[in-house]
């Protein structure tokens, strides 16, 4: 709920060996002349004598105009246009990609349902058919009632980008606040619903960023919103002044009571959590991407005497704490403080000098959640990227283990501490999402929702491999090919994907566009570089602020690996990155263009002397480092992708792709470096830019534009990795 919202998080048969496949070279050979990169006439962009002079060094930036809100400035807009109409031309010539667009959308059509949650004797779930648009909103009275549809999101634009992104039933179940998301911007309106007749009341509450929203009983919810910006700068604005508000249902948006703000410090963001017993309100800020808060609590049963009245409970913007629940006058939390890798640990605010004490204490997996149902702790840990789930009583003794099924990640685990039950859904690369109900009495789990695939999952191999970083440092990597190519040990076209910043653990996911990839006889690996959260502090910090080169040398190092280790031929490796990891992308192949074919960098923060000017991007700095400070800016020139293009280098074939709507890393930052890559020199490989409209940074994005996204990007990659289809497997 809290600063996660705003990180850059921010993607049937067995495979047959790849004989009679054609390699990369013979592909590009066999092409037609219309996709010949050299045959390819880039739009001419206009150069703008910008100079500035920055700690004594000059710095061009001759696409700065580029900035501007594409929605806003029409010369801005006819680049977009003109960009995409090449991209366009050039992906629909690939040979590959029907085929992709078509198997994607097979394997993306199954049932999908998501992990229910208990208000009153009511149960509220997503579910989406298949290729809808947008998944449904469902409530069942009791867990065997008759499923009744209660929000069809669908029925909300006529393209599919409005989204439900959010919803919190009221402690009863009566009511429903939801969120809506409208062309993928991170900005928010917050609805209220009627459970039992379905209507939407006419509750509106706008300019919601970066929220959750927690009830008080049922008399009204907690939000986190901004004042409302200037319409010409709404997308592209930096955002200050974050604070807490109370709303009740019924009642206009004027009329809500500011809960929590802090005028003094308008950089700082907070959110709002209430406990189930509605005893307390808990409040976390923080100033930037770091979990590093300072908590206050309201006392609700003080509040007609005292009002909204914060207690410090924490100050210091020095450590990370994670609500696990209160009951009465105890308080319960997940914590890194004195446990860089998380320890859980209580506070009873009744007694005359309340102290911290220790619950579960820190062990050499990362605890990263818990929750108190059922009268006990249910515990995820993270251990090497995947996940783990203990049981433990109050008291801290361990209880007993939840069995997962192998390398995975396990989610949900929410619930009332008088609940019987909870539910927890589990997936891994080659298992969609699978909801699982435990009961908490005797540990025993069911089945609640599992999808029928359109594959075997059976047929792929799962593993998790270590190789050592330049600086020696051994980092893991899971990698997923077919079980016949595994043991056939034959290199096959690689997509390798990394991130690498902001405390964030990349996990085994579900992807039917990985799937797609590994279906058309190539291998997916992911790399768990350093930046990112699988280890806890120590992790984090090596990949970041100076330290943030390590994270380029891991992903190399991986690269290399998987060639050395014949997993992938030379010149078969493709890469990937979204946002942070789109930064990474640009990083690399300016350092190592020899080691990639092929690179996909999405919605990526690229021009790292000016990422702080726009939107959140401020909130950044923990991460990066400051460019107004001279020793941060001098690391940030060193590496940022759009200041180290070089001329006349032979880049891997890029695919830069973002949206127009993306408010979280606004897409400025993607034209500046796609007009930057192609000024520098036509090369023997394309650099083209694909900009989607109605969407943002990844959120809400309808699954017919996932589709289609997904099927342009394999398509690419695989042409410049020699990977075709086989025609057995052809749809």
């Amino acid at each position: 709920m809290r600063s996660i919202a705003i990180r850059l998080c921010l993607g049937a048969a067995i495979l047959l060996p790849l004989a009679g496949a054609l390699s990369a070279e013979e592909m590009r050979k066999d092409m037609n002349r219309s996709d010949d990169p050299a045959a390819l006439h880039y739009p001419v962009t206009e150069r703008v004598p910008v100079v500035e002079t920055q700690f004594g060094e000059q710095v061009a930036d001759p696409y700065r105009w580029l900035e501007n809100d594409v929605r806003q400035d029409p010369r801005v807009a006819g680049w977009v246009e003109a960009q995409n109409k090449v991209t366009r031309g050039y992906l629909d010539a690939l040979p590959s990609r029907d085929w992709f667009e078509k198997r994607i959308a097979q394997l993306i059509d199954y049932e999908r349902i998501g992990i229910p949650r208990k208000a009153g004797r009511s149960y509220f779930y997503e579910r989406n058919s298949g290729l809808q648009n947008q998944s449904q909103l469902f409530v069942r009275k009791g867990l065997g009632g008759k499923p009744r549809l209660l929000l069809d999101p669908n029925s909300w634009s006529g393209d599919g980008a409005d989204a439900l992104s959010a919803w919190e039933p009221s402690e009863s179940g009566r009511l429903l606040a939801l969120s809506v998301q409208q062309g993928g911007s991170d900005w928010r309106t917050l609805r209220v619903l009627d459970v039992k007749s379905g209507d939407m009341l006419d509750d509106a509450v706008h300019w919601a960023k970066f929220t959750g929203m927690s009830w008080i009983g049922d008399e009204g919810f907690l939000y986190s919103r901004f004042p409302e910006p200037e319409q010409k700068s709404a997308y592209t604005g930096l955002n200050y002044d974050h604070a807490v508000w109370f709303h009740r249902p019924g009642t206009p948006q004027s009329a809500d009571e500011l809960v929590f703000a802090t005028p003094q410090a308008p950089q700082a963001k907070h959110s709002a959590e209430v406990t189930r017993d509605s005893r307390h309100v808990v409040i976390f800020s923080s100033t930037g991407t770091d979990e590093r808060y300072e908590v206050r609590v309201i006392d609700l049963d003080k509040r007609a005497r005292d009002g909204w009245k914060a207690r410090t409970l924490v100050s210091g913007f020095e450590h990370d704490w994670k609500l696990v629940e209160g009951m009465g006058s105890k308080l319960w939390f997940v914590t890194n403080s004195d446990a860089p890798r998380y320890r859980l640990v209580s506070i009873d605010l009744a007694a005359p000098k309340p102290e911290w004490t220790e619950i579960i204490p820190e062990s050499t997996d990362i605890l990263s959640h818990a929750r108190i149902i059922g009268g006990h702790l249910v515990v995820s840990l993270l251990r090497d990227a995947s996940s783990k789930a203990l049981i433990y009583d109050l008291k801290g003794k361990s209880v007993r283990s939840i069995s997962l099924t192998g390398i995975g990640s396990a989610s949900g685990f929410r619930g009332r501490p008088d609940d019987p039950e909870t539910f927890f859904a589990f997936s891994s690369f080659n298992q969609p999402s699978a909801v699982y109900r435990m009961d908490l009495a005797t540990g025993k789990s069911t089945v609640f929702a599992r999808p029928a695939t359109g594959f075997e999952p059976r047929d792929y191999d799962v593993a998790q491999q270590f190789y050592i970083s330049k600086d020696g440092t051994r980092v893991p990597m899971f990698i997923v090919r077919s079980k016949a190519a595994a043991l056939a040990g034959k290199p096959l076209p690689t997509l390798l994907y990394g991130y690498g910043g902001f405390d964030v653990a990349m996990t085994p996911a579900f992807s039917a566009i990985r799937m797609a990839w590994l279906e058309a006889g190539g291998a997916f690996a992911m790399a768990n570089l350093r930046g990112g959260g699988e280890y806890g502090r120590a992790w984090h910090d090596g990949g970041r602020l100076a330290n943030k080169q390590n994270v380029f040398d891991d992903f190399i190092a991986a690269g290399e690996y998987l060639i050395a280790q014949g997993i992938t031929p030379k010149g078969g490796l493709a890469i990937q990155g979204g946002s942070n990891g789109g930064l990474l992308v640009g990083a690399v192949v300016n350092q190592r263009p020899d080691l990639f074919a092929a690179g996909n960098a999405a919605v990526g923060v690229m021009d790292m002397l000016r990422f702080d000017k726009f939107t959140a991007g401020r909130y950044w700095t923990d991460d990066y480092g400051d460019p107004a400070v001279e020793q941060d800016w001098r690391v940030l020139r060193a590496y940022s992708p759009y200041h180290n293009i070089r001329s006349g280098t032979d880049y891997p074939a890029l695919l830069v792709t973002t949206a127009d709507t993306d408010d979280r890393v606004v897409p400025g930052h993607s034209f500046k470096y796609a007009a930057a890559l192609q000024a520098a020199g036509p090369g023997s490989r394309p650099r083209l830019i694909r900009v989607e409209t109605r969407a943002g940074h990844g959120a809400g994005k309808p699954t017919d534009k996932i589709v289609e996204e997904g099927a342009d990007v394999l398509a690419f990659l695989a042409t410049w990795t020699g990977l075709t289809p086989p025609p057995e497997q052809a749809p």
